[in-house]
């Protein structure tokens, strides 16, 4: 007969048995039925110790069938518990064998009894073991637990699975109200002394049963041995063959799966199959790094449980839940995913030193640069990827499900945009979701739109977000502008192409953005055409307000701006800054602390543009008022003249527009050659003429027209010439 094994998990020659980590992959109905009936045969054994102390309290009590017995102690009780030398009766020894009963959950039978044949030690040594591995005895070796161990679970799990033996307990614990196993009672049952250091060191908190979270103590004020033990419900449920997440992580997990053609996930996959458990994938806006993460580790034969820091970092109990994680993950052999760990700020560093931490392999995914003091263990440090343009255009069909018109190219439409696996699904699903509201077939602004769905909102805070509703047609620019803005626009559609694919992304630590200056005076078309830009490239326009960026306090301004680019950081969008002279100046000698720290300002912003990814516009009416270093650090500088009166005329027709009723006495051409306005103004007077011509209840007359020119006179301060309104000059009002 071969030695059994002792209950510290070693064999006799001391050496611990190989351990060989199963597939994990959802159980069949077959393999349930399996992992039911390993957990079930092993009750059948906690059973027969638990009937053997049930028959030898029996020996010991001189009134069993007192039915007030555990609520009350008699003078005779309390003399017996004097008197007598309390020790649990090693159970193996008092076993005897002959009479068969069936038990209430297996359905199997238990030959226990009065026959007089005693068991030998050997046959109830440990729970009995199954062919192939199953839960129980995968959890075994996961967990690293002892056969003890795997003993003192079960008769813990034991009321969870057969109602009987909380009146068992009850009994044993001499308190019908505690019908759980005690500290005492386990030791007891299992054949062991309370006063066993090692035995008592197993239900530590530190043991692995404690630790691993499969066993949870109650009531711990009471002392050591009266202490009830639990089985979370998680774990029972997982035995059971349930592998639905545990209810605790609702809301903090991510769907992060494995994406096919992203980046090249072998490295990492052979890395993590090699013992390294801790892995850094620093990403850039549109970074793939959650699915390459995900695909590593399905490559090394780990299911993946994605952790969303954001929703981690909002949890009132971090760390109860990080634990519950890390049990769920060593339940179904997952590998952690945890991003964006920016999301976890200075104050939550415990937090994510316990995910640094964790038995399991672990990838973290973020913008920030790596810090040593957030783990006691070295990182494999990976940049992420970007999805390529034709992995974009793939995944965007993959998600939308449904035939794509051939005339639609994905791939240009979502140039622009930089997006994770997870935003171009959900540009997918949202794209479909306007075609079907609009109840046509798919086009090109129903993909745009679906794209800009997936910015997020922190930026809407710090600047106007606009909604672009203007076209090339709408411009009145002369030919050079409008080709510049027309090479603006190629710049931010191919600079994937450019700066990925051909490599011609310069080094300094510069990003992949592009930026511009649109110097001209107010009103020449400049904010105009940003939104253009934005509306060709199917992107919002967001203007940055000023009084949301400059503070009086020294440092406050720079903390201010470094917000509004973080956050446009995470948004496909047009990052446009108005009088940006005001912020952007020049750098001067420095005469006194007020110079010092405006300088610092500038210094700020020159490196910041550098390392900007997204497409940001200055506009100015002073460029000769901003720093000549900004001018090399740009893409493109483009002047906005005033329009010259073929220009003018042109905007004329346009800003009264087709529907606005006018008189035939209109005489636009003297208006565009006599008066050199720019074309905010010439749209005001629209504007203004339109009012005056509702009131009236007249179409737009040459008098309202040369009055509404004189209210815009006298907005902008000019003087009326005789030598402009020539002969309308009597139809000014005095």
């Amino acid at each position: 007969m071969p030695e059994p094994e002792r209950h510290d998990g070693k064999r006799p020659d001391g050496e611990r048995p190989d351990r060989k980590r199963p597939d994990r992959k959802r159980p069949d109905s077959d393999e349930e039925s399996r992992d039911l009936r390993h957990v079930l045969s092993c009750a059948v054994h906690i059973e027969r110790r638990v009937r053997r102390a049930v028959e030898a309290r029996r020996l010991t009590d001189p009134h069993p069938d007192d039915e007030f017995r555990g609520l009350y102690l008699t003078e005779e009780t309390i003399t017996r518990l004097l008197d007598e030398r309390r020790a649990f009766p090693a159970p193996d020894d008092t076993d005897t064998t002959g009479t068969t009963e069936t038990t209430g959950t297996s359905g199997t039978t238990d030959t226990t009894g009065t026959s007089g044949t005693t068991d030998t030690p050997d046959e109830h040594s440990a729970p009995p073991a199954l062919g192939p591995p199953s839960r129980l005895t995968t959890l075994a070796e996961e967990f690293d637990l002892s056969p003890l161990d795997v003993e003192i679970l079960l008769i813990a799990l034991l009321p969870d699975l057969d109602d009987r033996f909380e009146a068992f307990y009850g009994y044993l614990n001499d308190d019908v109200t505690r019908r759980r196993p005690t500290f005492g009672l386990a030791l007891g049952l299992c054949g062991l002394s309370p006063a066993d250091a090692d035995a008592r060191a197993r239900l530590g908190p530190g043991a692995p049963l404690r630790a691993g979270g499969l066993l949870l103590v109650e009531e711990a004020d009471r002392p050591f041995l009266g202490r009830a033990l639990r089985v979370p419900d998680r774990v029972t449920a997982h035995l059971l063959g349930d592998d639905s997440p545990d209810p605790r992580l609702s809301g903090l997990l991510a769907p992060w799966h494995a994406v096919p053609g992203v980046g090249d996930p072998g490295p990492l996959a052979r890395t993590l199959g090699s013992g390294v458990e801790l892995a850094y994938l620093r990403e850039e806006q549109g970074g793939a790094g959650t699915a390459l993460a995900a695909t590593a580790l399905s490559l090394a034969g780990r299911a993946v449980l994605g952790l969303d820091l954001t929703r981690l970092a909002e949890d009132p109990t971090p760390v109860e839940a990080v634990r519950a994680l890390v049990r769920e993950g060593r339940l179904t052999g997952a590998g952690l995913v945890c991003a964006p760990l920016d999301a976890l700020s200075r104050d939550r560093q415990g937090t994510l030193r316990l995910l640094t931490d964790t038995p399991l392999p672990t990838v973290l995914v973020g913008r920030t640069p790596w810090d040593a003091a957030w783990s006691t263990r070295p990182p494999l440090l990976l940049p992420a990827p970007r999805v390529e343009p034709a992995v974009r255009a793939a995944l965007w069909r993959d998600a939308y499900a449904e035939p794509v018109p051939a005339d639609l190219d994905v791939g240009v439409l979502l140039s622009p945009f930089l997006l994770t696996p997870d935003q171009i699904e959900g540009a997918a699903r949202s794209a479909a979701q306007t075609a079907r509201l609009d109840g046509g077939a798919l086009g090109p602004d129903h993909i745009r739109r679906g794209a800009r769905a997936q910015n997020a909102a922190g930026l809407d805070r710090l600047a106007r977000r606009i909604e672009p509703s203007v076209t090339w047609n709408d411009l009145v620019l002369p030919p050079d502008a409008h080709a510049q803005l027309r090479e603006l626009t190629a710049r931010a559609r191919y600079r994937d192409q450019v700066l990925g694919a051909w490599g011609m992304r310069p080094g300094g630590g510069r990003g992949r953005g592009v930026s511009a200056l649109f110097a001209g005076d107010s009103g020449t078309g400049k904010t105009m055409s940003a939104e253009v830009i934005a509306a060709d490239l199917g992107l919002d326009l967001y203007t940055v307000d000023l009084a949301t960026v400059i503070d009086k306090y020294v440092g406050e301004t720079e903390k201010n701006l470094e917000r509004i680019f973080s956050e446009a950081a995470g948004v496909n969008g047009v990052l446009l800054f108005d009088e940006a002279d005001a912020i952007f100046g020049k750098r001067s000698e420095v005469k006194d602390a007020h110079d010092r720290y405006a300088n610092v300002e500038s210094a700020y912003l020159l490196q910041r543009m550098e390392s900007f990814d997204g497409l940001a516009i200055l506009a100015t009416n002073l460029r000769a008022n901003l720093d000549d270093a900004f001018t090399r650090r740009l893409d493109l500088v483009i002047d906005f003249p005033v329009p010259d009166p073929p220009q003018r005329l042109l905007l004329w027709e346009r800003c009264l527009g087709p529907t606005l009723p006018r008189a035939s006495d209109l005489d636009l051409a003297f208006c565009a050659a006599s008066f050199e306005l720019a074309g905010g103004n010439i749209r005001s007077v629209a504007v203004t003429a339109a009012y005056l011509s509702a009131a009236s209840g007249t179409p737009v007359t040459m008098p309202i027209l040369i009055h509404a020119i004189q209210r815009e006179y006298q907005k902008l301060g000019r003087l009326t010439l005789a030598s402009e309104f020539g002969p309308y000059l009597d139809l000014l009002t005095t």
